[in-house]
């Protein structure tokens, strides 16, 4: 009865939460960044369009952050440098990119997943027109939905058994140096321009299983969210409740996208908390759910904090490659127009033999 009186009081002291704007400040990070996505892809469609005249039209450089959709090339990079303390030349851009991203993830958890990615911030999107629909979140039981949540780990298991396990620095370095590496944006950028049929399907599976399962791409297949995920239990800052304030409304878990069970816990410590910081939002007593450090101390983060934060890793990280000299590959245009002509021949992870010949006999010719 005490306990239940004690919860009454509480409810009467409810306190307007007057840092919602964080949820907004998150949406247009998320929008900004989409939109440097898109830059991105129409300066490479002009870089491709100098590559496909074969030099003829206007001359564009191409955009270093096209290497931040190479994920596993960037992988292989990151893996590379802690062998041997080298930044590869290829892709240098995607090294970067990808330590700026696991160091957020080592800070704030996930926090890539609901701050930066497009990809995420489309799942958003999905999902929200999703909830409007069905007036609610659906979810998959348990039963179905932790077999399908361990997809993503053994697709991340194969890649890191394939790179860490199986080949050696020869062979890594071999994969990295090759002409197949070092156009692997060009056949990604043709891969969607001239995507197949079958490539369509899936992509409008996925996205209506989005609109069914929020975010399905992320919750159950994406390796990368998985590799952030298992970082981000290694970040000392965690979502926090107080059970002695807590009145048990259950809002925190109407809010989290991942169908965290926020109100059972009083630390959450979960591979699929992204610090979006809605559960924070949403709950309606003062000092009950927040985002804090776990070490020594306990101090509060104030939500600001963790935009301000997330925007400066991902600036300081990018930024110092640029002044470093580290932000674009060290392959010339005329080396692209030349893997260009015989790019189809490349396969996985070949087309050494046939650049080196095709080079030659330029060579010959300009003679």
């Amino acid at each position: 009865m005490t306990e239940i009186n004690t919860r009454k009081s509480i409810k009467t002291k409810i306190i307007r939460n007057d840092e919602k704007g964080i949820q907004k400040a998150r949406f247009i990070i998320q929008s900004l960044f989409a939109l440097l996505c898109i830059w991105i892809g129409i300066e490479f469609y002009f870089f491709n369009q100098y590559l496909e005249t074969g030099g003829a039209t206007a001359f564009y450089s191409r955009p270093p952050g096209v290497d931040g959709f190479l994920p596993i090339s960037s992988f292989m990079s990151f893996y590379y440098f802690l062998q041997t303390g080298i930044i590869h030349w290829a892709h240098p851009a995607g090294f970067f990119i990808f330590f700026a991203i696991v160091l957020m993830s080592l800070i704030f958890g996930k926090s890539f997943c609901s701050w930066f990615c497009p990809i995420g911030f489309i799942s958003e999107l999905v999902g929200d027109f999703g909830e409007k629909i069905f007036k609610r979140k659906l979810k998959l039981p348990k039963w179905l939905d932790y077999p399908l949540r361990s997809l993503k780990y053994l697709l991340l298991g194969f890649l890191i058994y394939s790179v860490v396990f199986l080949m050696t620095k020869a062979a890594l370095k071999a994969f990295l140096d090759s002409p197949y590496n070092q156009v692997s944006d060009v056949k990604m950028y043709y891969f969607f321009a001239h995507i197949s049929q079958t490539a369509l399907i899936v992509i409008g599976v996925l996205f209506v299983l989005s609109i069914f399962i929020r975010s399905f791409w992320c919750r159950f297949l994406c390796p990368y969210g998985a590799l952030l995920g298992i970082f981000s239990l290694l970040s000392p800052n965690k979502i926090q409740r107080n059970p002695k304030s807590c009145i048990d409304c259950g809002l925190c878990n109407k809010a989290c996208p991942s169908f965290i069970k926020v109100d059972k816990v009083k630390t959450v410590i979960s591979d699929e908390c992204s610090t979006c910081l809605n559960c924070v939002d949403v709950c309606p007593v003062k000092d009950t759910l927040e985002l804090r450090s776990i070490l020594p101390g306990r101090k509060k983060i104030n939500k600001k904090f963790v935009a301000i934060v997330v925007v400066l890793i991902f600036m300081i990280v990018t930024g110092f490659a640029m002044l470093t000299g580290n932000w674009q590959n060290k392959i010339s245009k005329e080396e692209y127009l030349l893997h260009y002509k015989i790019m189809n021949s490349y396969g996985h992870p070949t087309g050494i033999k046939e650049f080196k010949k095709l080079n030659k006999d330029v060579e010959i010719k300009n003679k």
